[in-house]
């Protein structure tokens, strides 16, 4: 169905740093871009900075002029997450961070857009058990769309990664082979994943100087026990969120340069002498850089930060960001790229 594709009309919206972007390149689908939307200035300028040929307005979504775009045949979305999780106080609809989800929500049902065919979203697990998400699977409906489901983690497709997502993919030309009634997959359909998952060696910069990544003192004595700690030979690492190197429980991996081997002999004398400030720092732990977490994100060696975004917004920027690479394999679902 893709090879002979026309090329298609995209709307990029709440769309961060452009990870949808990059997924549709990812993927080879024949689709443009026509137009970004995010309320977040940095996140715009980012966006700016990789597609300096995209229109990226700094607007709310509920300022989108239907009329103006009816040429528009795809939305690709991944709107707030917050009003799902536990730091959210799961406000679900009553949060009024759903305002737009729910304005794109009424959009589709009512089909304003009237060339609209093809929709991807991406959100938190835990979406899925929300009012929203069943506010949103009648919108599909109403509108006479086929849809499926999915709960994905990039190490399902060969990542060294954690960062299970729901995911939905939705046409309206025609049901897809795979469909699976109202479950959702956790896997990939036809993906034939790696036989051995790369180590994080192979996302890892060989830094002559991280002290400015290196963990400070009070995390090694009060929250060492809650750290997830990867070396060179690890094969996954756990997901990064916005509060990375803000906080570190429950945020993402941290790294070491010994070997497994080594680390594990380190930490067995740490067991037996926890007060011992200087063996923990011998560890010489250190956060995983920005440029270290996109990569294990997916993203592409293209992909650039501008200069005037500094660590710590970097962090929080890809931690409200997805991964690329299953995106991409979504996207090849979505258009039937391998058939």
């Amino acid at each position: 169905m893709c090879r002979n594709m026309p090329e298609i009309a995209i709307l990029e919206l709440f769309s961060g740093i452009g990870g949808m972007h990059y997924a549709l390149e990812y993927s080879s689908v024949p689709g443009k871009i026509v137009l970004a939307i995010d309320v977040h200035e940095t996140a715009n300028m980012t966006y700016k900075h990789n597609f300096s040929d995209t229109k990226c307005t700094s607007s709310n979504v509920q300022g989108l002029k239907v009329e103006r775009n009816q040429h528009i045949e795809g939305i690709f979305m991944s709107p707030p997450c917050q009003p799902f999780t536990r730091n959210g106080n799961f406000k679900d609809v009553e949060d009024m961070r759903c305002n737009a989800f729910l304005f794109i929500c009424d959009m589709i049902k009512e089909s304003q857009l009237k060339n609209l065919k093809y929709i991807l979203m991406e959100n938190v697990k835990g979406f899925e058990k929300s009012e929203m998400h069943e506010i949103f699977i009648e919108a599909l409906t109403s509108a006479e769309f086929y849809y499926q489901e999915f709960i994905i983690t990039p190490t399902e497709i060969g990542v060294a990664n954690t960062r299970h997502r729901y995911y939905c993919i939705a046409r309206q030309d025609k049901p897809f082979s795979f469909a699976n009634g109202d479950d959702y997959l956790t896997k990939l359909p036809n993906f034939h994943s790696p036989v051995e998952r790369p180590q994080i060696s192979s996302y890892i910069d060989d830094l002559a100087n991280h002290d400015n990544y290196l963990l400070p003192d009070n995390i090694l004595e009060k929250r060492f026990q809650v750290l997830d700690i990867c070396t060179s030979d690890s094969t996954n690492s756990m997901c990064f969120t916005k509060s990375y190197s803000r906080y570190v429980e429950g945020t993402g991996s941290v790294f070491c340069h010994l070997t497994k081997d080594e680390l594990t002999l380190k930490l067995e004398l740490i067991k037996l002498n926890d007060d011992d400030l200087e063996l923990k720092k011998s560890l010489q732990l250190r956060f995983f850089t920005p440029l270290e977490v996109s990569r294990l994100m997916s993203f592409p060696p293209s992909f650039k930060f501008p200069d005037k975004v500094t660590e710590k917004q970097k962090y929080k920027l890809l931690g409200n960001s997805l991964n690329v690479a299953v995106v991409g394999e979504l996207m090849k679902l979505l258009f039937d790229v391998n058939e």
